[in-house]
């Protein structure tokens, strides 16, 4: 037997180092040749690294979440023969498997979500820092008891600082089992009878609870983070929030939904929203661009390209509806329906995940009454869906039911004045409470 060393391989375009932001294996494991190993993150993509050999997993070289530099040791496999890794051939290196490239702002098939410290596969990076005991620790088969554990009149035997403790939480000593000398019963014994919760111990919603669980930021979460983070920290931001009558819009929403072709998509409020602001771009194409601050340039876009926040189970994404100025509202719903599924499914491509100008967020019926969304860097404006609901409306002679809705929108305040901003969206109000607008010839 010999022992085949796996390094993290060169991915391409000048990446130097990625991320670990899954293991598919742990230390023990048998893996066959092209087993996936480990899936890494750069700045451009998720990689798979897939096993060039049969082998038993010996040594994993990083803890998820660890950044590594291209060439670092990765995995450490035993396999059979006598041949080192140092002393394999350049034609066996050239036949190792090749790793597995996803876009780096898309989920990859089937990955899972980041796991809790408690169940990451045991690494010798991982161990240096062990979990903590009250959050993940099994308590041994030998310290289940149930009903009395000593006989009637027996005083128990326990520390002072144990018996304080049992009096704050208002637990009679009489009844933990102590697995100490003698029977004594230590703060781990507390604890545990503590948290099975037994009769005489206060309820569990009464309970004190001193867990603490470590859940590291890592691969798609940790980008999102990032961008997040360089969004706020660069752009100050101005949200300007209107009220819209969705009672008209509403009523040709349902009308057309009820008309559609079996091969047209419902329609959702949002594809009426992209050709209001489509509309509303041709008289502001300042609001249609990115800005790029370090070399004082904005970028003013002839195509409006719409991107979508959409929520999936692997974080925030934003697919782009591509030249919404060219698709009328069908045309914008089976876009828009089409990115929202290869994006919820982890089957969206780099190119559908980026090149946006200026996004659209909901939240659907947990819009809130008011959002203050954050600008999707580098562009310069984002506008905030928010729920809609139904309120009395004065009509000048009497109070009528309306559909009201909510646009919360910010934009970057040093390329977007106040009154730009207000304008915008006092045009988007005009042609959502008149929606005919929208289809008149510009």
């Amino acid at each position: 037997m010999s022992e085949r060393v796996i390094k993290l391989p060169d991915v391409g375009e000048g990446v130097a180092e990625a991320e670990v932001v899954e293991w598919h294996v742990k230390v023990g494991d048998l893996v066959q040749e092209d087993t996936v190993l480990a899936a890494v993150m750069t700045d451009k993509a998720t990689v798979e690294i897939p096993s060039p050999v049969n082998g038993e997993v010996l040594w994993l070289g990083a803890a998820v979440g660890e950044v590594i530099a291209v060439g670092s040791d990765l995995v450490r496999l035993k396999v059979a023969g006598e041949e080192t890794d140092s002393a394999a051939s350049n034609a066996e290196k050239a036949s190792a498997a090749a790793p597995r490239v996803y876009p780096a702002a898309t989920a990859r098939p089937a990955m899972r979500p980041a796991m809790p410290v408690a169940e990451r596969p045991s690494t010798a990076a991982a161990t240096r820092r062990p979990a903590p005991r009250e959050a993940f620790e099994t308590p041994p088969s030998h310290r289940v008891a149930h009903g009395a554990p000593r006989p009637e009149g027996e005083k128990p035997l326990a520390a002072p600082a144990v018996r304080l403790r049992s009096r704050e939480a208002g637990v009679d000593l009489r009844q933990v089992p102590g697995t100490g000398p003698a029977g004594r019963i230590t703060h781990e014994d507390l604890d545990e009878f503590i948290a099975r919760g037994p009769g005489g111990v206060r309820g569990p919603s009464l309970q004190r609870k001193t867990a603490v669980a470590e859940v590291k930021i890592v691969g798609l979460r940790r980008k999102i983070a990032e961008r997040m983070a360089i969004a706020n920290s660069h752009i100050p931001h101005i949200t300007y929030v209107e009220e819209i009558d969705v009672t008209n819009l509403e009523e040709l929403r349902a009308t057309l939904n009820k008309q559609k072709r079996q091969d047209q998509p419902r329609l959702t409020l949002l594809p009426f929203l992209m050709r209001a602001m489509v509309r509303a771009i041709a008289e502001q194409p300042n609001l249609n661009a990115l800005y790029d601050d370090e070399a004082g340039v904005i970028q003013l876009h002839a195509g409006v390209h719409i991107g979508i926040a959409a929520q999936t189970t692997a974080g925030l994404m934003v697919p782009v509806v591509r030249h919404a100025e060219a698709l009328d509202l069908w045309g914008c719903a089976m876009e828009m329906t089409r990115l929202a599924d290869v994006a919820k499914a982890g089957i969206a491509t780099r190119e559908e995940l980026s090149g946006s100008t200026i996004t659209i967020t909901s939240l659907g019926a947990m819009g809130g009454v008011v959002t203050t969304p954050i600008i999707n860097h580098p562009e310069v404006a984002i506008v905030g869906v928010n729920k809609i609901v139904v309120r009395p409306v004065w009509g000048g002679t009497e109070f009528v039911a309306r559909k009201m809705m909510n646009l919360s929108s910010s934009f970057d305040h040093r390329v977007i004045d106040g009154w730009d901003a207000a304008r915008f969206v006092q045009r988007i109000k005009a042609l959502l409470e008149a929606p005919a607008l929208i289809f008149m010839e510009e």
